[in-house]
């Protein structure tokens, strides 16, 4: 389909052919993230459609994520969303950089603790034992798109605290060092962003997130990964895939 110009002969809706031209110039980038799009009658004047054509055709566009209307400014390119997935044990980099992005983090904190009597619980560790702390926000190019927390048996965590921990991939450094995760059990809820995660993740105070709980299994079934992280709920979500 030429970029500009639309079938009115055609059966597929006119709308329909409007929205499927915009959506290309977002995918080829003649639209870029966070551009303005042309107001609804520059588009009426292009297409020589009325305005209720191109009100469902960018309607349609807002519906699947492709475009944002902001109040008093207009319709902005939307950010795609990162997908993480359901079916395969992952950590966030390797999902950002299937994607085409570049993963980074900023650390917070890195500390051993032995108070932490929870994540103890959750690691299936006795009472006197410690755990290695980390939290860092994680990054896609240079947009914050989650906090994470990880928490970690004491012989397992230290192993990580040897590396940068800016730009470390913990599963590629533990499967260096031949510790290997199996499994994984996870559960995801929705949350309400803090006043600090709001300001770390750049959302507004109260702002919905989707908060992910992880603990990972390696050899013998041992737990040696508990993990809390909390995305952006407008730039990250989940896909599962089922049958039937």
């Amino acid at each position: 389909m030429n970029d500009r110009i639309i079938n009115h002969g055609s059966p597929v809706p006119l709308y329909h052919q409007i929205k499927d031209i915009l959506s290309k110039r977002i995918q080829d980038e003649t639209w870029k993230v966070g551009d303005l799009i042309p107001t609804e009658q520059e588009l009426i004047k292009e297409f020589g459609v009325s305005r209720t054509t191109i009100r469902q055709a960018i309607t349609a566009l807002v519906q699947e994520d492709l475009l944002e209307k902001r109040q008093g400014r207009g319709t902005i390119v939307r950010p795609t969303k990162l997908t993480g997935s359901l079916q395969r044990l992952t950590g966030f980099a390797e999902e950002v950089l299937e994607r085409g992005y570049k993963p980074y983090s900023k650390l917070l904190r890195a500390e051993v603790r032995d108070d932490l009597m929870n994540e103890k619980r959750k690691l299936e560790l006795p009472e006197p034992a410690k755990i290695v702390l980390i939290e860092r926000i994680r990054f896609a190019n240079d947009e914050p798109i989650a906090i994470e927390r990880t928490c970690w048996p004491e012989d397992v965590g230290t192993v990580l605290l040897d590396h940068d921990l800016n730009g470390a991939k913990f599963y590629q450094i533990l499967e260096d060092h031949k510790i290997y995760l199996r499994e994984a059990s996870e559960t995801i809820t929705a949350v309400n962003a803090t006043p600090y995660e709001a300001d770390m993740l750049g959302v507004n105070g109260g702002e919905s997130l989707l908060q992910m709980k992880r603990i990972s299994y390696g050899m013998g079934n041992r737990p040696i990964e508990f993990t809390k992280t909390k995305y952006r709920s407008d730039r990250y979500q989940y896909n599962v895939h089922l049958k039937r």
